[in-house]
This record gives structure tokens, sequence and C-alpha cells, in this order.
């Protein structure tokens, strides 16, 4: 085979490398990106608990302290955990959950009912995320920058509460 032959070949060789690198560089950037948050169960299963025996403080000494305790009712205590994935510009989304609901007696601090909880026992709340509206009324940044223009200079007047007395301009 000649010289002139083999360059051509080589050519396609290297657009065809090029064209796969690229195609691996795009799929790879597809790969979703996974988030883990909350209670993350490494010595120790929150499943372990035991009703009846265990206390506040030794569940505290087994699993830390709590992701969360009710709002009315302190002997209430919720380990959360969660995973989201997010792929390129998309809103994340929660894969995984898992909530271990510890309620303790009020009197005894032993622990009463230990619940589990995943993703398929809870709800999808629908937050309100409007705003609670302010009076007075909001400028654009054309109004903000050309709003004092035609409105006078730049230095007080005398009828201004900062000028200086027996300044005369």
């Amino acid at each position: 085979m000649t010289r002139s032959a083999a360059a051509p070949r080589r050519n396609r060789t290297l657009a065809a490398l090029a064209v796969g690198a690229l195609t691996l560089a795009g799929l790879s950037a597809c790969a979703p990106i996974t988030a883990y948050s909350g209670f993350q169960a490494i010595d120790s299963d929150p499943k372990a608990v035991a009703v009846g025996t265990d206390t506040k403080s030794t569940v505290r000494a087994k699993l830390g302290s709590p992701s969360a305790t009710s709002t009315f009712d302190p002997n209430l205590w919720f380990y959360v955990h969660q995973v989201k994935e997010r792929v390129a510009f998309r809103r994340p989304h929660i894969t995984s959950r898992e909530i271990t609901a510890i309620a303790f007696n009020k009197d005894s601090e032993l622990v009463e009912t230990v619940n589990n909880y995943t993703l398929k026992d809870g709800k999808v709340f629908a937050y309100n995320n409007r705003e609670t509206p302010t009076r007075g009324r909001e400028m654009t940044v054309l109004e903000q920058l050309l709003g004092s223009v035609g409105r006078g200079g730049m230095l007080p007047t005398e009828d201004d509460p900062g000028a200086r007395p027996g300044d005369r301009r």
C-alpha cells in the first residue's frame, strides 16, 4: 500500500474516534447526580430500636439526634433519610425516602412504637409558592436608572433639608 492511500484511512479512523469520544462525553453529561440527605444509618439501624426497653437516652446514643421532632409532642422523634436524583437541567426528583417515627412514653421515656414509612406511604403536598404582597410599586431596572432624570440636579437646594444655611446657588 502506498503512503498516499494510508492517509485517508488514518483520517477516517481519527474522525471515528473523535465522534466516539464526543458521543461518550455527551452521554456522560446525562448521567444523574445523586444527593443523599438526612439521617444515614452507618453504624446502627433505626429498625434495631427495641420497643419497651430503649429510652430516649439509649436511642440518642444509638442513632444520634433526630432529624425532627413533632411540633406538638416532643416525645415523637423522626429520623428521615432521602435520596434525590437530578439529570442535567431538570428538576430533582426524590427516588427514595425512609422515615422512622419513634414515639416515647411521656412518663417513663420508654419507646412505645417504632413506625417505618417509605416514599409510597407519603403524599406529595402542593405548596403555595406565592409571596405576600407588599405596599408600593415595583420599578423596573430601567425606571430605577432613569427615574431621577429631569428631577433636578445632584446638589441640594435651599428648601432641601440637607442644605447649609446661607448657601446660595
